[in-house]
Parts: C-alpha cells; sequence; structure tokens
C-alpha cells in the first residue's frame, strides 16, 4: 500500500471524486465540506488531501479541512498507521480526528498521541418525513437574518461543541447562504425561536446541522419543527438522501429526530488530541 499527498483540489476529485459520490451518505461530511472549499477558495484554508492506493487501485482517502479535525469515513483500517504518520508530518497542528467510530478511533490510536472523546454521533437517515403539529411557521433565512444566526451558530457550538472553531460569524453565516445551502426558521408572532441548516444536495445527499433552539424557547416542539422545514427544503431542491447527525449524550434530540422520520444508520465519534 501506498499513499499519494495531493496538491490541488482537481488531483484529488480526479482520483476520489467517483469513489466519494458513490456512497454520498458515508462520505457526507467530505462531500460538502470540499464543495464549499470549491466554490469559495478564496475564504477556505487549504485542505489536506492524501489518497491511499494498492496495486494502483485508489482503496480509500483521508481528507482535513482546517480548521476541523481529520475526517477519516474513507480511511481503510489496514492505512490507519500509514494515514497517522503521514498527518504528523504534513499537519502536526490538526486538532483531532472524526468519523465513523472505529475508523477515528483506529486513527487515533495510530497517531500515538494522548487524545479525549469529545463527541459521540449517531448518523441517521430520513425514511418518511413526519412533520410535527407545532405553533408557528417555518421559514427559509435570507442574508438579513445573518446576524441572528451568527449569534446562534456560536451558541450552538459553545454548548454542543466547546473544543470547536470559533469562526463562524455572521459573515461565515453570508457565505453559506450565498453558496446555496438551506437555513430555516421556525417564527411564533413573527419571532424568530428556532434554526435548522442544511447543506445542498452533493450527489443526492443532504446533510442537516446544526439545529438549534435557545433555551428560553425550548420544550415547545421547535427544534422539530424547523428541522422538517429544512428537511422538506432538501428534498425540493433535489435531495434523495437527506442525513443528520445527533449527540449521544442528548437523549431528546435523538428521540425528536426519529419522530419525525430519521432511522438510526451508524455511530460516529470525535478525537480531540491532548496538549
Amino acid at each position: 500500500m501506498d499513499a499519494v499527498v495531493h496538491a490541488t483540489l482537481d488531483s484529488f476529485d480526479a482520483a476520489t471524486h467517483e469513489r466519494l459520490t458513490a456512497d454520498p451518505v458515508r462520505n457526507t461530511v467530505a462531500l460538502t465540506s470540499l464543495d464549499r472549499i470549491r466554490r469559495s477558495p478564496a475564504t477556505e484554508q487549504p485542505p489536506i488531501l492524501i489518497t491511499f492506493h494498492d496495486h494502483g487501485e485508489v482503496i480509500g482517502s483521508l481528507v482535513r479541512t482546517p480548521p476541523w479535525p481529520f475526517q477519516t469515513a474513507d480511511l481503510p483500517l489496514q492505512a490507519a498507521e500509514l494515514a497517522a504518520t503521514l498527518a504528523a508530518k504534513l499537519d502536526p497542528d490538526a486538532p483531532g480526528v472524526t468519523g465513523p467510530r472505529e475508523r477515528a478511533e483506529a486513527f487515533a490510536t495510530a497517531t500515538g498521541r494522548s487524545y479525549t472523546e469529545s463527541l459521540a454521533t449517531r448518523q441517521y437517515r430520513l425514511a418518511e418525513l413526519a412533520p410535527p403539529q407545532v405553533e408557528g411557521a417555518g421559514r427559509m433565512a435570507t442574508e438579513d437574518d445573518a446576524d441572528l444566526l451568527g449569534v446562534w451558530r456560536k451558541a450552538f457550538l459553545t454548548e454542543a461543541v466547546p473544543e470547536a472553531p470559533r469562526e463562524q460569524t455572521a459573515d461565515f453565516l453570508r457565505t453559506s447562504l450565498r453558496l446555496g445551502n438551506g437555513h430555516a426558521l421556525w417564527m411564533v408572532d413573527n419571532t424568530p425561536v428556532a434554526w435548522a441548516a442544511a447543506s445542498r444536495p452533493q450527489a443526492g445527499m443532504t446533510r442537516v446541522g446544526p439545529v438549534y433552539t435557545p433555551p428560553e424557547h425550548r420544550r415547545h416542539g421547535y427544534g422539530a419543527a424547523v428541522t422538517a422545514t429544512v428537511t422538506r427544503w432538501a428534498q425540493d431542491e433535489g435531495a434523495t438522501e437527506v442525513l443528520l447527525f445527533a449527540d449521544l449524550t442528548n437523549p431528546t434530540s435523538n428521540s425528536i429526530y426519529q419522530r419525525i422520520g430519521y432511522q438510526p444508520l451508524e455511530d460516529w465519534a470525535e478525537f480531540w488530541w491532548k496538549h
């Protein structure tokens, strides 16, 4: 087995596009993050892009889109040690790794570094959407809502992923809207009470997230309602696979998503290096 480090996204795409799009559910994170870089390169840091080969055939890949951790959804287990060695040389400042639990943990272990599990999630796939009956109505956000969404995005990260980078400003949300991603708001008496985002469809796949309800508006079903709103938007945009991740330490969100039609697929984990 050998590895190729790609200097350009075009080179990586040539080697992996067919492979990644053949399984858009498993490769959801790589597909959406690389699409963002492809369509808005001036706003992004250069990615780390590696492919693994066996007798000339591509058998997997490893991606990092700074400032986020390495992504291991397409990493073969037998390439974990080679991947960890390359990652240490190419990107020693990477914060950690994320992906399906077995693959992410194999990579984390192969680095020889001390790490902590920062996030345990379950991947869900939509079966049949069952919107809840909740007070209020949903609408899609516009750039006029970017300031509010920037504040809510920071609040979401602080609460759900405190280790995560904090570059998510109103400008980040404006860029996301301009790139065609969906952002839905649930409105009650003309007041926004919940927010959900979804990526622009890639290879027929859309990923929902984040979903955020400010503490003062919780326990009214607004999170489920706004998730259903942005899910319907994704379907209208042509998505045939609608996915989301739910924090396993939050049984409420996991049960809510299942009630509106999402079914569990696979457990993922995120590990961050100890310093």
